[in-house]
């Protein structure tokens, strides 16, 4: 299995543990300069956008993690609505505590004693 193969199977892993198949994801293999890995999203139309970087400098070689990667981009996904409704410049309180209250739940799922 190739790194893309790897972080894509990884990706909807943390996808399905986290609570977020409603999102349609794509996936790209392309460079990217000073990241391992982005995200892009869409959550009013549930649409996000995966890349890994295929061109890794060779400083970062050495720190490559496919599967911290992928894992670190679902949270990315699972923080994601809290984070567009914190960027909003009218949020109201009750868009924000709702999307607190929907991560926390999935967060609670994940968390064991």
């Amino acid at each position: 299995m190739n790194d893309f193969e790897l972080f894509q199977k990884e990706f909807k892993k943390w996808q399905v543990k986290f609570g977020l198949t409603g999102y349609q994801v794509y996936f790209r293999y392309k460079p990217i300069d000073g990241a391992f890995a982005t995200i892009a999203s869409k959550p009013g139309e549930m649409v996000t956008t995966i890349t890994l970087n295929s061109k890794l400098p060779a400083k970062d070689k050495p720190f490559k993690d496919i599967k911290r990667d992928a894992k670190h981009e679902a949270i990315h996904l699972l923080i994601n609505r809290l984070e567009q409704n914190g960027r909003y410049r009218y949020s109201s309180e009750g868009e924000i505590a709702e999307a607190a209250e929907e991560l926390v739940v999935k967060l609670e799922r994940l968390i064991k004693d």
